[in-house]
């Protein structure tokens, strides 16, 4: 009997780590994966996309849960997810991240007693103020197995006695850039502020910052721009949908901001291209994180704790607060790139995501 796998996805970066393994998944024989979206990235530029240039197969259905308070959104999703999982009947769930999805998939399936493969499990900000933080420790700890992306990652696993149920697998993330970097394209960038296409400069910085306390507040956002008007090449600044209204009342508000291109959100191979030829990267976004730290580009990264402290050595990412003097600070400091240190494993992660899955799923049909 074939084994059916219920995969959750909510996210940009769920997308992209769910493309390596669908692909692998899809290859084996007796193995059928049902993608469920749990609609929480609704823009078309947030998500559709990403299914249509990674070739990943559409969701077998999409539940539109978006907005509202993260306590609104999770119980939605939860009790969408359930109905899911009764009437699908999997036989494991792959899971991705630290996404309210994510949460809300795990409480699900464990409610329901289907066993759960958690994705970059054991990650940790150790900062309770950081909404995820609890996302990944309520759900490494209702998992099943626990996959981590860095030994890093599996020592903090260990520390919370989840040890038996966890190993090393690397980051799909990684195995994404790498094997998606070769059909990297060019941007055909559109800003946001009059419609009209922006041409690509030949020297540039990349950005992404979305976070509340990054572009939530006047006083935040107005340094965050200072700190972009100030470089010596233009910053490419994709804005989220959510902070667009902010962005476009500061910039009407009067001022210089002709070193800043704000643009509508890129796709996927579009980002892969600006990070492998950015002079920098500024973000606050966990993967750009680490897809810089791929390319060996120097990132800043506008938060208050660590995401990835695995990508903070030689100054290869320096934390910031949202000022003008702290972002350029942090930018000034030097980096170094050893090439022998790769903390994300072999590019070969959705292989054994994938055989750990499938694992788990016949074992249930037993």
């Amino acid at each position: 009997m074939a084994v059916k796998i219920m995969t959750v996805v909510g996210a940009r970066p769920q997308f992209i780590k769910a493309a390596v393994v669908s692909h692998v998944l899809e290859s084996i024989e007796g193995v059928g994966e049902e993608i469920v979206h749990t609609g929480q990235h609704y823009d078309a530029n947030m998500s559709q996309t990403f299914f249509d240039e990674l070739d990943i197969p559409e969701p077998k259905v999409n539940l539109g849960v978006s907005g509202g308070s993260h306590g609104q959104m999770t119980a939605r999703m939860l009790e969408a997810l359930e109905s899911e999982m009764v009437a699908r009947r999997p036989d494991a769930v792959l899971l991705y991240g630290d996404t309210n999805s994510t949460l809300a998939a795990a409480l699900a399936a464990a409610k329901l007693h289907i066993p759960i493969v958690h994705v970059e499990a054991g990650a940790r900000t150790h900062s309770a103020t950081n909404p995820e933080e609890i996302n990944r420790i309520c759900t490494d700890h209702v998992a099943t197995k626990l996959l981590a992306c860095t030994k890093d990652n599996l020592e903090n696993l260990q520390k919370e006695n989840l040890g038996a149920r966890a190993e090393f697998s690397g980051d799909p993330m990684y195995d994404a850039f790498v094997h998606y970097s070769s059909a990297a394209q060019q941007p055909a960038l559109v800003s946001i502020l009059d419609g009209e296409a922006v041409e690509l400069p030949a020297e540039f910085y990349y950005v992404t910052c979305h976070r509340e306390e990054n572009a939530g507040t006047e006083e935040a956002l107005g340094g965050l721009l200072d700190a972009l008007c100030a470089l010596d090449a233009p910053a490419v600044y994709p804005v989220h949908p959510r902070n667009r209204a902010a962005v476009r009342q500061r910039v009407e508000g009067g001022g210089d901001f002709s070193n800043v291109l704000f643009v509508e959100p890129v796709g996927y191979l579009e980002s892969v291209y600006l990070v492998n030829h950015a002079k920098q990267v500024v973000t606050d976004s966990g993967g750009l994180q680490r897809e810089a730290f791929y390319a060996g580009v120097k990132c800043t990264t506008v938060l208050d704790f660590e995401v990835w402290p695995e990508t903070m050595v030689d100054g290869r990412n320096i934390l910031a607060k949202p000022s003008r003097e702290s972002i350029l600070a942090a930018m000034s400091v030097p980096q170094s790139v050893d090439e022998g240190y790769q903390p994300f494993g072999d590019g070969k992660a959705a292989e054994r995501i994938a055989s750990c899955v499938v694992e788990l799923a016949e074992r249930q049909q037993l």
